[in-house]
């Protein structure tokens, strides 16, 4: 397993991690909903496409049911999921989608109770208030009785847990015998059999994202394979998505420099700020294959 994985984050670093992370969100969330929606997660497209601005959107919609598809998440109405947990759910555009897909029952958690309100507003005003909950709960030590949910939904939050193996030990926790679990996240490149570390320059671009997006270690796609083999879980799969999120970053840098993007960042906040000048490190590292964009998914075994 690389070093990254291994690397021990103490409890007053998670502290200040989980503060830094709550804090970027609570100034930043308004912004990239006002801007991009309410989904805060990358768009899915076809590999090589020109995309239009408007496209965005419905890009995003897509990476939701292209991660359903790849992890065979059932649509009929005997074995479609009833209960669903979104960890790191943002403003609950994912819980809310599930939610009228599946006429699910769903529950979202998040760092963030600017993110927990305005998702719960959110869900009120689009007659979802008896279907979603959202609340404000860590992902390594989540609220829930085990063996509750059968999807387990975390869409772009992986990234922020300083505990790899605790992340995916509590995934697994509250998942249903038989239920499905769907990680989405970034990565770094899987290591070579003679490495044992990333190069010096590649860790130099991720230790700059990882300050400005309160980020602790990163891991590889490969590491998360392994963490989930070591609990025993099924139908493990994996996939490198990164050529199908190409145009994300480059379209969310345009909007920020737009007058409309620079006036929001400007009344936001530093941590904003600094997030999106470290921008161009995330298309650098994607377009130096340094950072990867992965799906991973498995099953609870009955």
């Amino acid at each position: 397993m690389s070093t990254t994985v291994a690397v021990a984050v103490d409890e007053h670093q998670q502290q200040q991690l989980k503060k830094g992370i709550a804090e970027f969100y609570d100034e930043s969330s308004g912004i990239w909903e006002n801007i991009w929606g309410e989904h805060m997660h990358h768009g899915f497209y076809d590999t090589d496409a020109v995309v239009e601005l408007s496209d965005h959107r419905s890009a995003q919609i897509r990476m939701v049911e292209e991660a359903l598809l790849f992890a065979s998440v059932p649509d009929d109405s005997e074995k479609k999921p009833r209960t669903i947990v979104d960890v790191g759910c943002g403003i609950g555009g994912s819980s809310r989608y599930l939610a009228k897909k599946y006429g699910a029952e769903c529950h979202g958690i998040t760092l963030s109770p600017v993110q927990a309100e305005r998702a719960q507003a959110l869900a009120a005003a689009q007659g979802l208030a008896d279907k979603v909950s959202f609340q404000v709960a860590d992902a390594l030590n989540q609220p829930f009785p085990d063996g509750k949910f059968d999807l387990v939904w975390s869409m772009e939050s992986g990234e922020h847990m300083p505990d790899k193996l605790k992340f995916v030990s509590e995934l697994a926790r509250v998942a249903a015998p038989g239920a499905t679990i769907i990680i989405v996240t970034w990565c770094h490149r899987d290591l070579s059999p003679t490495e044992e570390s990333l190069r010096p320059e590649e860790e130099k671009i991720l230790n700059k994202i990882c300050s400005s997006f309160y980020l602790p270690a990163w891991c590889s796609t490969a590491d998360y394979v392994k963490l989930l083999e070591s609990l025993s879980l099924e139908d493990i799969k994996a996939a490198d998505w990164s050529g199908n999120v190409a145009p994300f970053w480059p379209a969310v840098i345009k909007t920020a420099l737009s007058w409309k993007g620079i006036t929001s960042l400007l009344r936001s906040g530093w941590k904003t700020i600094r997030g999106a000048m470290v921008m161009p490190s995330m298309i650098e590292g994607f377009k130096k294959d340094v950072i990867k964009f992965s799906i991973i998914t498995c099953r609870k075994p009955e």
